[in-house]
């Protein structure tokens, strides 16, 4: 489990009329936000379109051009960034988990804190998948997933209350992901984080903050398919009105002539993406419990193993159905 620490105040981040601009670009405009303890705030957009700025802003490591930003008393923060700058490529797994430059520790120690308990390094690494071996290597040697499960065990073995997660689910292969999510759902404290990926933003967000473009971010309830539920309706809404023609066209010519409307061309284009992603996380979990022993050595993920391999089954059949009913209109 993740450790929160102390609790902080009741009001973690309050932000009043952020604006800022790079280049004569506006990036936000006249942005006000409010976050409570235990929010689990996502921010989502297209590349470039300032989600990183906004959340610096809010985190106080950037001056906006405009408007205030308060933070709460009591926080202690804890990042996962999509970079991975926090690890230092020249050093150790070993060292990069125990050394604390901020507090002087060399990273040399035998063992780690964990929620108040000490562990020895090696045995902690263990349960992220690494052995002797690894521990004692650089960490530039990792792959981009095994980089990622080591910020996981630094995350764990540090208190903090207010957690940022800037990508958190790249590179992360399907147990690693599980046990991510699980992870923060277990966790008591306020969490910020920057994703693409829209499964994960529903399974953990309960605010959604879209960086519509032209400097406008707007707040709504939920996660990924809240907004678009949300957003749908305020489009057509704020979208401004065309001149009418003289004459009205028949319905039937809003519709394509394939049959399908926007939304499910659309869709028909994503399910393919979506059906290859789901066999390669199913092969994997496959791969995972076809070792014989996993079940007597180790239950526990065992039964995670399983309860993921139904889901995804069950995803992938729906989303194959899904598709061919979308096939079958569009050739009829």
């Amino acid at each position: 489990a993740l450790d929160a620490g102390p609790k902080s105040g009741r009001k973690v981040i309050e932000a009043e009329g952020l604006g800022k601009a790079f280049g004569g670009k506006e990036i936000v405009r006249d942005f006000s936000l409010k976050v409570q303890r235990g929010d689990r705030v996502a921010f989502v957009g297209p590349n470039g379109a300032g989600k990183t700025t906004l959340l610096k802003m809010l985190l106080g490591l950037e001056e906006p051009d405009f408007g205030s930003v308060k933070q709460g008393t009591n926080l202690e923060l804890a990042l996962f960034d999509q970079t991975r700058d926090q690890l230092d490529g020249n050093a150790t797994l070993w060292e990069n988990l125990t050394a604390d430059p901020l507090l002087g520790i060399s990273g040399k120690a035998d063992q780690v804190m964990v929620r108040g308990q000490p562990k020895h390094v090696v045995g902690y690494l263990k349960e992220f998948l690494f052995d002797e071996r690894q521990a004692r290597a650089p960490v530039r040697s990792l792959s981009g997933g095994e980089k990622a499960r080591l910020l996981l065990a630094r995350l764990m073995a540090r208190s903090s209350n207010l957690l940022v997660l800037d990508e958190p689910t790249n590179d992360l292969d399907v147990e690693t992901l599980d046990l991510l999510q699980e992870l923060l759902d277990n966790y008591d404290g306020t969490v910020l984080l920057v994703s693409h990926d829209r499964d994960f933003l529903d399974r953990v967000a309960t605010t959604t903050i879209a960086m519509e473009g032209n400097g406008q971010a707007t707040a709504y309830a939920g996660g990924w398919s809240d907004y678009l539920a949300q957003r749908g309706p305020l489009e057509a809404a704020d979208r401004p009105e065309k001149v009418k023609p003289s004459k009205p066209k028949p319905k039937q010519e809003s519709q394509p002539k394939d049959g399908l409307s926007f939304k499910e061309k659309h869709r028909l284009e994503a399910l393919p993406g979506e059906i290859e992603r789901l066999e390669a996380e199913i092969a994997k979990l496959q791969e995972l419990m076809a070792d014989p022993q996993l079940f007597s050595r180790e239950p526990v993920k065992f039964k995670k193993a399983t309860e993921a391999l139904v889901e995804r089954q069950e995803k992938l059949a729906a989303a194959e159905e899904e598709w061919l009913l979308l096939e079958e209109k569009a050739e009829g």
